[in-house]
């Protein structure tokens, strides 16, 4: 029997707290052991054991972090090895799709990508409701995140109020088609009634979206 790649990983992390260990990691741009036994509530060297274990399969790397005072500290990160885990759209095909438009009609396939970003905003319009800015953003960031983007509103005194976002089933599409990240952004505006700044970081196999909001 071939097993495609996610089923290889899957079969391989199916162990106890692995699954835990990879989503806090995901939605990161790394931690420390110590980080991650206090949020799961494990020992420090159950912890350990299980990402060296990980980063010898090569799902995980490794850097150091520098602190304040003392020594940098360890912090592991996912690798590109793992992108296989989470979810995306059939990539190959929709690229071969819209390919195939742009040879009937120019700019065809921006054409198409913006009606599928019109029917997302209609979509997402019934659940993202609320009387401000923070409460649509909290029901957008569910919303995505049931979609598989691993989004979170987030609100901090120094850096004011962002929707964060650690995976983008679209990756493919983004690289293929700049003009879709304008799209997404005026998707945003459109539904939380706020100014959005799009921001992206890429560490390792780490990725981290950053949509910054301004009310209106």
């Amino acid at each position: 029997m071939i097993l495609t790649e996610y089923f290889k990983i899957l079969k391989t992390i199916s162990k106890p707290h692995w699954f835990d260990i990879i989503t806090l990691v995901k939605c990161s741009q790394g931690l420390s052991v110590g980080e991650l036994s206090e949020a799961l509530g494990m020992s420090y060297m159950g912890v350990k054991k299980h990402c060296i274990a990980m980063q010898k399969l090569g799902y995980f790397d490794t850097w150091r972090r520098p602190k304040d005072v003392g020594r940098p500290e360890k912090t592991y990160r996912v690798t590109e090895k793992l992108d296989e885990l989470f979810p995306s759209v059939g990539n190959d095909v929709s690229l071969a799709i819209l390919e195939a438009a742009n040879q009937l009609e120019i700019n065809a396939a921006e054409k198409l990508l913006f009606g599928f970003f019109r029917g997302q905003t209609e979509k997402f319009a019934f659940s993202v409701t609320g009387d401000s800015v923070q409460e649509r953003a909290e029901n957008l960031a569910k919303a995505r995140e049931a979609m598989g983007y691993f989004s979170r509103c987030v609100y901090s005194e120094e850096d004011g109020l962002f929707i964060e976002e650690f995976h983008n089933p679209l990756q493919a599409l983004f690289d293929a088609y700049p003009t879709l990240e304008r799209m997404e952004i005026q998707m945003f505006e459109k539904l939380l009634g706020a100014r959005v700044e799009r921001s992206f970081a890429k560490v390792s196999g780490l990725t981290r979206y950053r949509f910054s909001l301004f009310p209106k």
